[in-house]
């Protein structure tokens, strides 16, 4: 009977399979290909060169590199902070309330990426909606506040925090209510509960929020083009610009490769030293 089970289920999972292979394995291919290309070529009908992996390295793309992964960390780290109390809130205090900002937090993704970030241009520019508050009642007038890192990262924070509010909300439902009042019972502090209850109890939804968070703020570009300017050119940009303006396939296939190679490798590398079963208490 289990042998049963197991081919029906197997025949079951093949038209999702054959889709996630058409919609995900197949344009990474086509993306893989292209990357062993002579420069300046439109198709896969050539001898493979990788002479654009040697232009990653000789025209110094790794600056773009380290920014995109320093901002997705960064912003990673603050919507952790941001969203621990919103998280922890929704599964254990609001009851009923939880639902409205669900909604709440839902609704904001039926906007554009690109229209929410042109309010935070219009709030953070010279003469802006902050600098004209400013000026209007303390006699200050500013720069303004776009163009520079910490702007992106605000960006990154606003735009993608709902991939990180709902996992860390269901890893915190995770945890019993008993644990945690028992422990509290037996005279542990709050910040005790939180370091040994909360946190590991909750790990594989910090887990999944951070990974998921991380991986997409490194792939982002509305971010830093509308709030970064030409200030902060990171990673996506730059493939943006040789698939584009460059006209250089191969070179934007390469780039991309390598920021896929990069980002999964940090993942796997996270995972592989994440014990979830010790953390939570499931090891044998």
């Amino acid at each position: 009977m289990d042998s049963l089970n197991r081919r029906m289920g197997a025949l079951s999972a093949i038209p999702m399979g054959v889709l996630l292979v058409l919609a995900f394995l197949v344009p990474l291919g086509v993306v893989a290909g292209f990357s062993i290309m002579p420069p300046n070529v439109f198709d896969l009908a050539h001898v493979p060169d990788f002479s654009a992996y040697g232009q990653v390295i000789e025209q110094g793309y790794w600056t773009s590199f380290a920014w995109s992964l320093g901002l997705a960390a960064a912003s990673t780290l603050l919507l952790f902070i941001i969203c621990w109390p919103l998280a922890f809130g929704m599964a254990k205090v609001f009851n009923r309330f939880t639902v409205v900002m669900v909604l709440a937090v839902v609704i904001t993704l039926f906007v554009s990426e690109n229209i929410r970030l042109f309010g935070w241009v219009l709030t953070l520019m010279k003469g802006g909606l902050i600098d004209g508050y400013l000026k209007a009642w303390f006699g200050l007038e500013l720069s303004g506040g776009l163009y520079n890192a910490p702007a992106i990262v605000l960006g990154l924070v606003y735009v993608y925090l709902p991939f990180m509010l709902f996992p860390l909300a269901q890893g915190i439902a995770m945890v019993p209510d008993d644990a945690r009042q028992a422990a509290m019972d037996l005279g542990a502090s709050r910040w005790r509960v939180f370091i040994e209850i909360d946190l590991p109890l909750s790990a594989p939804g910090i887990l999944v929020g951070s990974l998921i968070s991380f991986v997409l703020a490194a792939g982002a570009l509305a971010e830093s083009k509308l709030l970064g300017g030409q200030e902060v050119i990171v990673i996506a940009d730059d493939i943006r610009s040789a698939f584009s303006y460059g006209q250089n396939w191969p070179l934007g296939s390469a780039l991309a490769m390598v920021l896929i190679l990069i980002v999964g490798a940090l993942a796997i590398f996270g995972l592989s030293r994440i014990d979830l079963d010790r953390i939570i208490g499931r090891a044998g």
